[in-house]
């Protein structure tokens, strides 16, 4: 069996050849090293025991699903279904515990089961079907998705209770999710390291036609390879629904991309051959340290994508110029002192590394930021023009209110946010502005600000199961009543209209959704012929539109859960759009004024997000400073049609 481990055959002597043989064989565990040093003197929050705590936690699913990938890279495959198969094992879970009243240690074991079949789909579509790695996986990231859709009808699933104890701390303090990355890693460790499958995997990657030859069932073993990273991330979903209280059908969306990134920045070649668990684990350390220092730092999140792409193409450079300078993979056993040294190596670095960081936590010493407030603001997503209102209002009444306020975008990913929210919770915050993903999702972040004395504010969407000091918020199921009604009496109470819904499994999609409906039900006359999701996307909404239309010509009326969505259908509408079709949108963005304002747009209601923002600091302002607040505040939303549209603003 070859390892990663690499041994220079270029005989450089003395201690100058030594370190740069120890560079080359351990770079991601230098990285590592040096990230950890300069994150620790860049701020003073990252080196505090709660917060490596956190580091650890936020690694853990992207190195437990890694693990799984660690076994198809190394035999020279590729697994892009692992984000989705990890969603669907957490969806069957919570549906058999809950909806199908199955017991839940028979739940957990289909749930496992779940990521077996998919593992096995994906091994008998490339060895027997003959498929590629990429597009079979592909295909099976599509499908699990979807299922996963299917089985929770868009909605998250609550977790049993029992299950949901993986999500917390043993002891108070030592996090569950941690001790189950390091049980996985010990077991990818051992079936790379000494099992029979372990070694047909090497074999397989280092030379396909070679294992074939030499007698392996090339493959069965696949079958095998693809059913373990099935089984892992199965394990990765179950965790992280814990983490969530909830099994979300749109979590771990894009967390095949970072696994495979922690598998190569740990060492490991695309081509094959080479990799190993402890390398996945360093991987998955960085990413996780990265993004955590990063946010401490308030960074952008736009920036984090943009510093994390980087790091992956460092590291892919790196592992093409230490094998151009003459670095070989060492057979396994083939040096009985290797395994010690590699520890001896580890244990070096180690105490290198808490020198250095003590050293660096003398830099800040003595330092105070008492006399200016710090807060933190943690928006669903900033790809959307009404969030990126609410950011602007809450950045400008922060710099009029003296307030440093820190922002980061979870990218409508639960799991991010509920990262970017303990890391505010170890950060010395003063208080928490939250505009949840998901209303569940986000109850045990908040929860954990709870405990921390931290005000808590929520701002458009409640935190369900959880104490906030205050929500401002419009009412988004008051808004879809405004929305139907408006499109009705348009058509004079009769005629033939579309609904395009938000992005599934958020509450903002379900609410409006509600109120349309809720709305519509006063207006017999007015007929629903289509209802499909676009996903608060523009591009989305002119696709969605543009299907419908060839299926619904005669259609009258379009509802949209959002003004990107409607300003898509209208688009897709042409010359329609405002004359025989009218278009009603959601949120009162700058785009979907212009629209109103235009005539193609009929009307928006107008949620006035730069209000939200600014209200919101205020409010978390004044808990921070002891003072009474309301426990609800409702911003009034608006009907802007072209009549009124002069005199809005959001």
């Amino acid at each position: 069996m070859a390892t990663d481990t690499l041994k220079s055959t270029t005989g450089a002597g003395g201690a100058s050849g030594g370190l740069r043989r120890l560079l080359l064989d351990n770079g991601a565990l230098t990285a590592l090293i040096v990230l950890v040093i300069a994150m620790s003197a860049l701020s003073g929050d990252f080196l505090t025991t709660d917060n490596l705590l956190n580091v650890g936690v936020q690694a853990a699913v992207t190195a437990i699903l890694a693990f799984g990938v660690t076994f198809v890279i190394v035999s020279a495959g590729i697994d892009l279904s692992v984000g989705s198969v990890a969603a669907l094992s957490a969806t069957v879970l919570a549906w058999s515990a809950t909806s199908a009243g199955v017991p839940v240690v028979l739940a957990v074991l289909l749930a496992i089961a779940t990521g077996i079949v998919c593992g096995l789909v994906n091994g008998i579509l490339i060895s027997y079907g003959k498929l590629p790695p990429f597009i079979a996986t592909l295909a099976m990231l599509s499908v699990a998705r979807g299922l996963s859709l299917v089985i929770s009808e868009g909605s998250p699933i609550a977790f049993p209770d029992s299950v949901s104890h993986l999500g917390d701390t043993l002891g108070g303090w030592l996090p569950v999710p941690v001790l189950v990355m390091i049980v996985m890693g010990l077991i990818a460790a051992f079936v790379l390291g000494r099992t029979y499958i372990g070694r047909s995997m090497y074999a397989i990657g280092g030379n396909e036609e070679a294992a074939r030859l030499s007698g392996l069932r090339v493959k069965k073993q696949k079958l095998a390879i693809y059913a373990f990273s099935g089984v892992f991330a199965a394990v990765a979903g179950v965790v992280l629904a814990a983490r969530l209280s909830s099994a979300q059908p749109q979590a771990a969306d894009g967390y095949e991309l970072d696994a495979i990134a922690a598998v190569v920045i740990g060492g490991a070649s695309l081509a094959g051959g080479t990799g190993k668990a402890s390398g996945t684990l360093i991987g998955a350390l960085i990413l996780a340290v990265l993004r955590n220092g990063l946010n401490l730092l308030n960074v952008s999140a736009f920036w984090q994508q943009v510093v994390i792409g980087v790091v992956i193409a460092l590291a892919v450079l790196f592992d093409t110029l230490r094998r151009k300078a003459g670095a070989t993979p060492v057979a396994a056993g083939a040096s009985g002192g290797g395994k010690g040294r590699q520890a001896a190596t580890y244990g070096l670095a180690a105490v290198v590394t808490v020198a250095i960081v003590g050293a660096t936590s003398f830099l800040h010493n003595g330092s105070s930021s008492a006399s200016t407030p710090k807060m933190g603001l943690s928006l669903s997503t900033l790809n959307n023009p009404f969030f990126v209102q609410i950011r602007a209002g809450a950045q400008a009444e922060a710099k009029r209110l003296g307030v440093d306020l820190t922002v980061t975008d979870a990218q409508n990913d639960a799991s991010q946010q509920a990262n970017q929210l303990q890391n505010f919770t170890t950060s010395n915050l003063g208080a928490i502005i939250v505009n949840p993903v998901d209303s569940d999702a986000a109850s045990n972040s908040v929860k954990a600000a709870d405990q921390a004395k931290i005000p808590v504010v929520a701002v458009d969407r409640t935190v369900n199961n959880a104490a906030v000091d205050t929500l401002v918020a419009s009412d988004n199921v008051a808004g879809g009543e405004l929305a139907a009604k408006s499109i009705a009496e348009k058509l004079g109470g009769e005629g033939k209209i579309v609904i395009l819904q938000g992005q599934a499994g958020t509450s903002a999609a379900r609410e409006r959704a509600e109120g349309f409906a809720k709305g519509l039900k006063a207006y017999p006359g007015i007929q629903v012929v289509a209802q499909q999701p676009a996903d608060f996307d523009r591009t989305k909404g002119l696709d969605v539109m543009s299907n419908l239309l060839q299926a619904h010509p005669d259609v009258q009326g379009v509802i949209a859960a959002n003004d990107e969505m409607a300003l898509g259908a209208i688009k897709a509408l042409g010359s329609k759009a405002g004359k025989s079709v009218h278009v009603v949108g959601f949120d009162g963005t700058p785009d979907g004024l212009k629209a109103v304002e235009g005539g193609t747009l009929y009307a928006s209601v107008a949620q006035q997000p730069s209000q939200l923002g600014k209200i919101a600091v205020d409010n978390a302002l004044k808990a921070l400073q002891g003072k009474e607040v309301e426990q609800t505040v409702k911003v009034p939303v608006k009907v802007v049609t072209k009549e009124n549209v002069a005199g809005f603003s959001g």
